[in-house]
């Protein structure tokens, strides 16, 4: 197979990729809102008072040592059907981001869990069934 050409310019792609966010996605902003509804309230970006959390958790609930990483399957390189997904344009260059930030994620909950912190990782795909979307955020944080 020959190799695949990016259908954008290298202007129009830098301009696509820095508009992506990195905070306040909207599968983030769900999270929020189903945990708000149901009387929940965090902290948000990795802070617990003073105290700056490795990997900077989108949710943190201070109280109970728990926190929560909403992440985008392909950024994530989660085993989803998207998370699996290669690009072609530019593949080696894909691979290694995707591959170190699933490194970084692993060494950042590692070291959240030998502070004595909890974790709980939602995936973006995991969104489309909102009530079993719930039943397990509930459960974790009520430790069921």
């Amino acid at each position: 197979m020959g190799e695949s050409r990016d259908l954008l310019t290298p202007e129009q792609r830098s301009r696509n990729m820095s508009r992506i966010r990195g905070k306040n996605t909207k599968p983030e902003l769900l999270v929020r809102k189903l945990l708000h509804a149901k009387g929940y309230r965090y902290r948000l970006h990795g802070q617990s008072g003073a105290v700056k959390l490795p990997g900077r958790p989108d949710l943190v609930f201070a109280g109970r040592r728990k926190v929560i990483f909403v992440n985008g399957c392909f950024w994530h390189f989660h085993e989803c059907k998207v998370g699996l997904h290669a690009p072609a344009a530019n593949a080696e260059f894909w691979e290694a981001k995707r591959t170190r930030t699933r490194q970084r994620d692993s060494d950042q909950r590692q070291r959240l869990q030998a502070s004595g912190w909890e974790t709980l990782t939602v995936w973006e795909c995991e969104l489309k069934d909102r009530s079993v979307l719930e039943d397990r955020l509930v459960a974790f944080l009520e430790g069921k």
